[in-house]
This record gives structure tokens, C-alpha cells and sequence, in this order.
């Protein structure tokens, strides 16, 4: 039997199988709303047979997006327009699961397409937030350093995204703790120059990421999973580390995160990154082993036959895939041919198994 193709439980929900679809932006709202797009990008990944669904990242803040054109859930409005995606997804067999985040200094900026600029205020931008005033890059804006009472607010902020999410219909939540975005910056000590309890020690700037998974337990029903992504390495010296993100996976455990998706990088933008097949997934066997939680991995994961050793092995308990199902909306069901399992045809489109 294919490890694959095993039902993974977490808490009350079964994912039907170990295959992800990681969070991609697709910068194609307005106001912060979902949309056709989303449905249909979305809906065919579900229809291709994976067993959870993640909606790229979406803003708790409207200063919080990447850009413009990202997704939101600061207000009831934004929650009906994912309610119908959701609700598609769930019908397809696959649980419906949405990531949230705020983007921290790395934010105002335009879609890839449209060169990845920052977008001034006058043009719809707005003044980056971080821990401290310290931009990604010398071509970046100057972020304001966000006061002790507005870092202390914004547990409140994810814990009302996620009563949204849990409106809209989605049956899980992942919290964005990676890729240089808000909470990373305060996890790294290269971007995290504080000298009030959110900043200094480890225990100081992890503080709002354990807060924040907290504030979101405590929301969110006990029977629903609970998600947390984090970059286990900044790949500079001095930065994040894989000893530090094993601390913080035993403390967001504590917190009730369920499952830790194992990334790496994105606070710097000189880091030499090692890329390769599974580069990662090291990390989501380090932490699994060491901190005692699932988790997931990602990165360069293209095939069945590696797919299927990351998870037999036990290096991780899902594989997260992205720009694969961008190529492959119904990766899965190849994956499951080709491994001898049973993947979820849906009945539409029976006429074509093989």
C-alpha cells in the first residue's frame, strides 16, 4: 500500500491522502476579495485528487498584503467571497484549509508580472510594518517599527481571521511564520533589533509567534487542525537556524499547532540557497524527530516515486507542491497510477482513468 495514498488524521479531519497544495499568490483581488479565479485555480487542484487545499496567504490587516491585488480576511466581505471556494473544494473530497498572514516589511509591493516594485502610497501603497526599522533590502522602503501595543495587538488580529476562515467554511488554517513576511522577522535576529520583550533573546522573539498560535487555538474548534509554516533556516550565518525553529515547534505544539510545513529562507535576499530536488526536506525530518509534531515538506517535490519516499521513510507526514500542480492540476492522480494506489477520480471525468 502506498504510504501516499494514506489517510493522514489530523484532530477530527482526514485528509484523504498525504498530498498538499501549498499556499501560492495568485495577486488577482480587488479590496482583498476572492474571486472566479480562486474557484477555478482552487477548485481544479481539488478535482485533481490532492487531499488538502491551502489558499495562499491572506492578509488578518489590509497594510498586512504582499501587494495590492492579495487576499484578505480583515472584514465579513472578504469571508463570503472565499465561502463559495471553500465550500467547492469540500464537495470535491478534499479539506479546504487557508493560510494566514501579514507580510511585515515585505509589503506594497507590485504582482511578479508587474516587476515586483515597491507601490507607493500614491499609488495605492502604503508604508510598511516591522519589528524594527530595517528594510528587506537597500531598494526597499523604510518600514515603520511597529510599537509594543500594536505587536501585542495583533494575536487579536490572526484570531479574528481565523473566526472568518471558520465562517467561510475552511476546515483548517495555516499560520504564516515564514519567507521573511511579519512573523519571521521577528523570529530572526537579523531582522529583529527589539530591546522590549519581543525582541533579544529567543524566548523574546518567538514570543509573538507562540502568541499568535495561541490567540488562534483558542478560536478556532478543538476538533479542526491547527497549521503553522516556517522557514527553518535564514542560510546566513547569525540568522534563524534548524536548532531554533525545533525550539519553536515544541512551543507552538504547546500552543495547539498540529502540523509544522517545513520551508526554509526569504528574510534576506543575498542567502545562498542550496536549491535541488527535496533541498528541504531535512528540515521536516528534524523537526518531526525532535519536536515531536508532524510536518510537511516542501520544495522542488516533482515526482510520485519521491513523494512516496519522503512519507514511507518518514521524513514528513505530507508533501506540499506547488509550482508542480501549477504544471499538473491533477498530479495526484498520476501519482496514484503510477504508485499502484487509488487516486479520487472525480465521477466527471471517470471516462478518462486509466
Amino acid at each position: 500500500m502506498s504510504s501516499l495514498f494514506a489517510p493522514l488524521k489530523l484532530r477530527g479531519v482526514v485528509c484523504r491522502n498525504r498530498i498538499f497544495v501549498s499556499p501560492m499568490c495568485q495577486y488577482s483581488c480587488r479590496d482583498g476579495l476572492a474571486n472566479e479565479w480562486h474557484l477555478v485555480h482552487l477548485g481544479a487542484r481539488a478535482a485533481g485528487g490532492a487531499g488538502l487545499v491551502i489558499a495562499e496567504a491572506t492578509a488578518v490587516a489590509a497594510e498586512g498584503r504582499i501587494s495590492p491585488a492579495d487576499s484578505g480576511l480583515w472584514n465579513d466581505a472578504q469571508a463570503e467571497a472565499w465561502a463559495p471556494v471553500a465550500r467547492f473544494v469540500r464537495a470535491q473530497g478534499a479539506v479546504p484549509a487557508i493560510q494566514l498572514a501579514h507580510a511585515g516589511r515585505k509589503a506594497s509591493t507590485a504582482a511578479p508580472w508587474s516587476g515586483h516594485g515597491t507601490v507607493l502610497p500614491e499609488d495605492g501603497g502604503w508604508t510598511p510594518v516591522a519589528p524594527s526599522a530595517v528594510p528587506f533590502d537597500q531598494g526597499s522602503p523604510l518600514p515603520r517599527a511597529l510599537t509594543q501595543a500594536e505587536v501585542s495587538a495583533l494575536p487579536d488580529l490572526f484570531a479574528a481571521a481565523a473566526r472568518r476562515a471558520l465562517e467561510a467554511g475552511f476546515e483548517a488554517i495555516e499560520l504564516h511564520f515564514a519567507h521573511g513576511y511579519l512573523v519571521h522577522e521577528f523570529l530572526s535576529p537579523l531582522s529583529n533589533r527589539r530591546t522590549d520583550a519581543y525582541g533579544g533573546s529567543f524566548d523574546g522573539r518567538a514570543r509573538l509567534a507562540v502568541e499568535i498560535a495561541a490567540a488562534a487555538r483558542r478560536v478556532w474548534p478543538e476538533r479542526l487542525p491547527l497549521l503553522a509554516r516556517v522557514s527553518a533556516t535564514d542560510w546566513v550565518e547569525g540568522g534563524w537556524d534548524l536548532a531554533q525553529t525545533v525550539a519553536l515547534a515544541r512551543r507552538l505544539k504547546s500552543a495547539g499547532v498540529d502540523f509544522v510545513d517545513c520551508s526554509s529562507g526569504g528574510l534576506v535576499p543575498h542567502a545562498k540557497v542550496p536549491v535541488g530536488p527535496g533541498y528541504q526536506v531535512p528540515f521536516a525530518k528534524t523537526v518531526r524527530g525532535e519536536a515531536g509534531v508532524p510536518t510537511g515538506a516542501v520544495g522542488l517535490i516533482t515526482e510520485p516515486a519521491q513523494a512516496e519516499e519522503i512519507v514511507a521513510s518518514g521524513a514528513a507526514d505530507a508533501v506540499l507542491l506547488a509550482r508542480q500542480l501549477l504544471r499538473e492540476p491533477s498530479w495526484p492522480l498520476r501519482a496514484a497510477a503510477a504508485l499502484g494506489a487509488e487516486g479520487a477520480w472525480p465521477k466527471q471525468y471517470l471516462r478518462a482513468k486509466p
